[in-house]
């Protein structure tokens, strides 16, 4: 499924902290938009009975089944650099993504599969 570094999970229970939301995870998930096609977003969510749940280090990330299709192998990272701040995904299964880094074309069977929201 989809591999958590640690600064993301670093980054993700402080968040929780912050938000006061313990018992929720960071939903990851794959949409239609973005100038490559699809997009990636992320929200605070509570487990659906379907999700694939990641644990790292007392977090939680959420992948529900259509989006895991296009997650397969991802990383989340967490970075603060000269490109900016945030969770950032390493996707092997982009053939090609878009400047921003939230947009992504899929590559082999993904592409033609087309199940997103």
């Amino acid at each position: 499924m989809i591999t958590v570094t640690e600064a993301a999970a670093r980054q993700l229970g402080a968040l929780l902290i912050e938000k006061d939301a313990p018992d929720k995870g960071l939903r990851v998930f794959v949409e239609k938009g973005g100038c490559a096609g699809l997009q990636y977003g992320m929200t605070l969510d509570d487990a659906g009975l379907e999700d694939a749940v990641v644990e790292r280090d007392g977090v939680k990330v959420l992948v529900d089944p259509e989006s895991a299709t296009f997650l397969r192998g991802a990383t989340l990272d967490y970075a603060d650099d000269l490109a900016g701040t945030g969770f950032r995904l390493s996707n092997p299964n982009a053939a090609r993504s878009c400047g921003c880094g939230t947009s992504f074309e899929p590559a082999g069977e993904e592409a033609a599969a087309g199940h997103v929201r």
